[in-house]
């Protein structure tokens, strides 16, 4: 008789992962391998374009020193395009939970309620992008200046309220980007109702029979048990929001490639916000990592 290859439960949730890896392994060797080596090699070489194709003139950490010292505009478009980002990651990651939460309820007609919620994710960029260009939140704000949505107003009351300028500032460009928000929320909330949708209701009679708040549960049993997919939500938010259509900083790179100083400076231009959306995306999985509850 044959003996039979006996696997550990650790190895076999290293192969099952391996295996769940697989398509993106396979699909990057045989697709994205050879663009990824060739846009390191145009990125410290001089492309120029001739009938024939391309040549390329080796020119070392050039295109890096000219981006990071020559270049007028990379370096502001990029402090500008963290700061955006950064400050936009934490409203839409807010406003999924907040969503899922509600989703999570039991109503009538939660099914469509979850259908309008993802429809924009469905219909793509193209439809939102025309109402982002249209500017219809802020035209629908400006409508009802003496209405329920006055922006005077609701300034007023945060300023009566004695909010710091700055939180009031960030509440504000929350609401200029509500369609943006929506639009980049659709993904995240099908993740956090699905982990909301895997805790035990066994828990939280438990909690209910201890005498425990619905705060106290939140803390102690929502928040924990949802905590991993929480750290993929956030990945997720990060490079969503960092490669989005309207990221200026893309803009540049594509200008630099077509009308300025060239493929290899452009590529140079990649691959240094490449390594900055690589480090935030170290630092933010380190950071929240350590806070996240696995359950045994």
């Amino acid at each position: 008789m044959r003996r039979r290859l006996k696997l550990s439960l650790r190895a076999q949730k290293s192969v099952l992962g391996l295996l769940f890896t697989l398509p993106f392994i396979v699909g990057f060797a045989a697709f994205l391998a050879y663009p990824f080596a060739q846009s390191v090699i145009f990125s410290v070489s001089k492309l120029t374009i001739v009938p024939t194709g391309y040549e390329l003139d080796y020119v070392g950490l050039e295109n890096y020193r000219h981006v990071l010292l020559v270049d007028p505009r990379f370096r502001q478009v990029f402090v500008e395009t963290v700061v955006t980002m950064a400050a936009r990651i934490p409203v839409v990651l807010i406003f999924s939970f907040f969503a899922a939460n509600l989703l999570n309820q039991r109503f009538r007609g939660r099914m469509l309620a979850r259908v309008i919620f993802f429809l924009p994710v469905i219909m793509g960029a193209e439809i939102s992008l025309k109402m982002q260009q249209a500017d219809y939140m802020q035209q629908a704000v400006s409508f009802s200046e003496s209405g329920f949505l006055s922006m005077a107003a609701l300034q007023q009351l945060l300023t009566t309220l004695k909010l710091p300028q700055a939180f009031i500032g960030f509440i504000f460009q929350a609401i200029n980007e509500v369609p943006l928000i929506i639009r980049s929320s659709g993904i995240q909330i099908l993740i956090f109702l699905a982990a909301l949708q895997s805790i035990p209701k066994s828990l939280y009679e438990a909690a209910h029979m201890e005498g425990a708040t619905a705060w106290e549960a939140f803390w102690k049993i929502t928040f924990p048990m949802v905590s991993p997919l929480l750290l993929v939500n956030v990945v997720y938010t990060i490079v969503d929001s960092f490669t989005a259509a309207d990221n200026a900083l893309l803009e540049l790179i594509q200008d630099a490639a077509w009308m300025g100083s060239g493929f290899g400076v452009s590529t140079a231009m990649s691959w240094i916000y490449f390594a900055a959306v690589l480090g935030i995306l170290a630092v933010t999985i380190i950071l929240l990592g350590r806070r996240v509850h696995y359950e045994s």
